[in-house]
């Protein structure tokens, strides 16, 4: 169907249709129209005012190529020259998500310069599975493209095909296609629509399939769920509330996760919703500790790791006098510990010890909760709901003390002896049913199980080492 467009002189040769578009005229009581493009509301104008919507058409959008030099009127005009290939019979703007093209080729010894060439006479395009979703991510190794979409990931050969024989085992050929028949990796994952969570080290690449709620390393040996190693519930709930609230804290979680891998300590580093920081060491496979920093990017150079915030450039394990310091901000670590050794059976923890470095202190001691009874004429003895925490415990220097009447020295925290720190588990209650004496008044804390966080105690920018934790107790 032919169409006209309105010009003031013919400057052009070329006409492409890019989209349709619905075009919507408003006209305000004051007169005005103003008009907005993807409209859909009709309406009848006021028969006073003229208010009301005018127009609800459907309109072209077209591309438009000039024919004269630099556009101006009567210039040179530039030839048609040969036409090597016939026109598209269809020129509406498409867009293949699922699908790859190719320019000519780039040498730079022969000055052969052919990447603005695109001719469709020639088998440029490669497309994957639909299905699976969009392209998000290429990498190239080797002889191989690496091809991430939303739901799969696959691999095409480059510069060769791949030939399979009847047994189905694949066949390298010499090929003049740029770009081979691509073929997925077993498994149904993707890297979902977070393409910056892709990091690489060696032959193991590292991304995130936030929809289907896992952190996966492509290796030799293909795709491997590395969020399952002891953190599968973590991931499960993190991944889903990205753009919402952590379900713990109730923090605000962005959708953004940025991966990079930190080749100083050899770990993948990935951030979650711009506050949470993991690191996977591949070497114990195992997730070794959450990061305080929060990167806008990270990356290795030279043997070393850098990360970016906030317009610069931070290089990490750099400052020996100052650890625990991001971006000018210094930090405490902390380390959380479950101990329940026979699980069935109550006991009382006595004591808390610990072999490493002075500074720590023990913080949120506290057992499991007496329960709930279903029938409320026969009460449990004491707070179903109680766990008795137990008193903070100060570091080995916090807690030293003098008294001023017989001026003996005290340690109210960790003591140590033989290079092993220890202290006694006390109650913070002071009235508990069916007990002598008051709990803070006793050693040892009741309960299944007791949970424990061991915390530098201040900010000395020193470097504390931290080797084992355990706990005394009885049965009963």
């Amino acid at each position: 169907m032919a169409t006209t467009l309105e010009i003031s002189y013919f400057n052009t040769f070329w006409l492409k249709r890019l989209k349709n578009y619905t075009q919507c005229q408003v006209r305000e009581p004051d007169g005005t129209v103003t008009a907005t493009n993807g409209g859909t509301t009709t309406g009848t104008p006021d028969p006073a005012t003229g208010a009301g919507y005018i127009d609800n058409n459907t309109y072209e959008d077209w591309f438009v190529e000039e024919s004269r030099i630099k556009g101006g009127f009567n210039n040179t005009s530039v030839d048609f020259g040969n036409k090597a290939y016939i026109v598209e019979e269809e020129s509406r703007q498409i867009r293949r998500k699922n699908a790859l093209i190719h320019s000519g080729v780039y040498n730079a010894k022969n000055g052969i310069n052919e990447t603005n060439q695109f001719p469709i006479g020639e088998d440029i395009t490669r497309a994957v599975d639909p299905a699976s979703g969009s392209v998000q991510k290429l990498y190239a190794e080797n002889t191989n493209l690496l091809i991430f979409q939303e739901r799969k990931v696959n691999r095409a050969p480059i510069d060769k095909d791949v030939i399979f024989t009847q047994e189905g085992q694949p066949l390298n050929a010499n090929s003049n296609l740029v770009i081979g028949t691509p073929s997925a990796f077993e498994g149904n994952w993707g890297i979902s629509r977070d393409p910056s969570s892709f990091a690489v080290y060696g032959y193991n690449k590292y991304f995130v399939d936030k929809d289907r709620s896992a952190v996966l390393k492509l290796g030799a040996n293909g795709i491997t769920e590395i969020s399952k190693n002891g953190m599968i519930d973590y991931f499960r709930d993190i991944l889903t509330n990205l753009g919402g609230t952590e379900p713990v804290t109730g923090l605000s979680l962005s959708n953004e996760i940025i991966g990079g891998y930190d080749i100083y300590q050899k770990n993948y580093v990935v951030t979650l919703g711009s506050l949470r920081t993991l690191h996977y060491d591949t070497d114990i496979n195992g997730w070794v500790s959450f990061q305080s920093y929060v990167p806008q990017l990270s990356t290795s150079s030279q043997g070393q790791y850098y990360t970016f915030k906030n317009n610069g450039i931070w290089k990490h394990y750099s400052d020996t006098l100052n650890y625990n310091g991001f971006y000018g901000i210094s930090y405490q670590s902390s380390v959380d510990f479950v101990f329940n050794p026979l699980p069935t059976i109550t006991k009382t923890f006595k004591t808390i010890n610990y072999t490493g470095s002075n500074g720590w202190q023990a913080l949120n001691i506290t057992t499991d909760k007496t329960g709930i009874d279903s029938n409320p004429q026969q009460p449990a003895l004491g707070s179903t709901e109680a766990n008795y925490p137990g008193l903070a415990i100060a570091s080995y220097d916090r807690g030293y003390y003098v008294n001023t009447n017989t001026n003996i020295a005290y340690r109210a925290g960790f003591d140590r002896k033989q290079n092993v720190y220890y202290a006694p588990l006390k109650g913070t209650n002071t009235n508990i049913p069916q007990q002598v004496l008051n709990n803070n008044l006793t050693t040892g804390i009741k309960g299944m199980f007791l949970n424990v966080t061991l915390k530098q105690q201040g900010n000395s920018g020193k470097a504390l080492q931290l080797f084992s934790v355990g706990a005394v107790y009885s049965n009963r």
